[in-house]
């Protein structure tokens, strides 16, 4: 009698797989939040697979904040068009000159946590039931509190103390007529998993995880690059410097990492090496102690 065998990482493409399709068999319009990020790239890939030989069975929906890195945008557009799919824009420059929410001042200003009600407004105008996102576990404290099937309410708050039981992986998705759901199909890999996952599949990936040379400025102990939107002071210097970005988000928060790693197989050396977490870069984490709990309680991703 044979025995089969499934890798770690066989194991976690299976479980993920699943929760694609119990999504699918449960909600009416499901998308994937699509970032351009190595999650949402990965989750978008493992959609492909779940639902082969028929296309993707969802939208993907990206939040521009318009001060995206040119190079996510670009990515996000070809890989559209190759997969065929539908992609619903939520535009926060749309949602600012509507009035629906104000633009930060100063040198820190952000418009992440405005990302946050251009999310919610695209979700009830395109009646959508289920978002599907990249988040994992291991990213950030808030995040380690996400069930697989992560329940909103009519608000799009989610509630940490108030989770449905995922026993057996038996997964609750009922809601009230203007609630939704967020899911989480990666919630159990890692930054090593997913890369190790990318190298393995041979999924292409945007080339700004990979090292090479970018103007940037020292701010918040990381390197912030430099761009039409980047407010300086007198202390502050541009340099050039070789980088690479271990997560992707608006252009104005997203430090990069002095690094050699211009491979995949550089990059996942690396990451082996890391005891810093990769959220550690984005000074939008770096406002408050609870800074992510509080944006996702309100609606974030």
């Amino acid at each position: 009698m044979s025995k089969y065998y499934l890798s770690y990482l066989e194991e976690l493409e299976s479980e993920a797989i699943f929760v694609l399709r119990e999504v699918w068999a449960q909600f009416q319009n499901p998308v994937i939040l699509f970032s351009g990020g190595k999650d949402s790239i990965v989750v978008t890939h493992l959609a492909k697979k779940a639902f082969y030989p028929s296309k993707i069975p969802f939208a993907l929906m990206h939040v521009d904040t318009g001060h995206n890195f040119p190079e996510t945008i670009e990515f996000r557009d070809r890989l559209i068009k190759d997969l065929g799919a539908q992609l619903i824009v939520g535009s926060v420059q749309e949602s600012i000159d509507q009035g629906r929410v104000a633009e930060e001042k100063g040198k820190s200003a952000t418009r992440n946590a405005l990302q946050i009600t251009t999310l919610l407004d695209a979700i009830e105008s395109n009646k959508i039931d289920c978002a599907i996102g990249g988040g994992r576990r291991d990213e950030e404290k808030a995040r380690a509190k996400e069930r697989f099937f992560s329940h909103r309410d009519d608000f799009g708050q989610w509630d940490p103390k108030n989770q449905r039981p995922e026993l057996w992986n038996l997964f609750n998705g009922k809601y009230f007529e203007g609630e939704h759901f967020r899911v989480f199909p990666i919630s159990n890999w890692t930054e090593m998993d997913v890369w190790n996952y990318i190298l393995q599949e041979k999924i292409e990936i945007p080339s700004l995880y990979l090292a090479h040379e970018r103007e940037v400025v020292w701010r918040n102990n990381s390197w912030i690059p430099n761009s039409e939107f980047l407010r300086l002071d007198e202390r502050e210097e541009v340099v050039t410097k070789k980088i690479r970005f271990r997560t992707l988000g608006d252009i104005t928060i997203t430090g990069g990492i002095e690094s050699e790693a211009d491979t995949l197989e550089k990059i996942v050396q690396e990451v082996s090496a890391m005891r810093q977490t990769e959220r550690g870069n984005r000074s939008d984490d770096k406002r408050s102690e609870n800074a992510m709990e509080d944006r996702k309680k309100l609606g974030y991703f």
